[in-house]
């Protein structure tokens, strides 16, 4: 199934907030994607169609319901995971540690940089 960046960051949204413990109601994804109702609905239809969803009764409000991710889904997401994981500890293994203090130095510095406000006087700096 090819899936649009929509469907991807619902399922990316699905994803975290499970990993906190947290449920998913349509408008919750709604909301995080800026999308409609009627869009959202399109969308978990997509998504229920392809195994990827399902929806169930909210645990404690029966006139809800929540979203959840198919086992299936779920599955492929931590095998795909654990793959990018692998390839993720043979790159940082290539390093020495003294590159990557370096590299963690230089990150650190770098997000400084773009999180610091600018120079009142830009032109003092060069």
């Amino acid at each position: 199934m090819d899936m649009n960046a929509s469907d991807l960051a619902a399922l990316r949204m699905l994803i975290v907030r499970e990993q906190r413990g947290h449920w998913v109601s349509p408008h919750d994804i709604a909301s995080h994607l800026a999308i409609s109702t009627a869009s959202t609905t399109k969308l978990l239809d997509r998504l229920t169609r392809s195994g990827h969803l399902e929806r169930r009764p909210h645990p404690h409000d029966r006139r809800a319901r929540i979203v959840v991710l198919s086992e299936a889904a779920r599955t492929e997401f931590y095998r795909h995971l654990g793959a990018r994981m692998t390839k993720m500890r043979v790159a940082v293994e290539s390093y020495s540690d003294d590159e990557l203090r370096a590299i963690v130095r230089f990150l650190g510095d770098m997000e400084e940089a773009l999180t610091q406000e600018p120079d009142a006087n830009p032109s003092a700096t060069a």
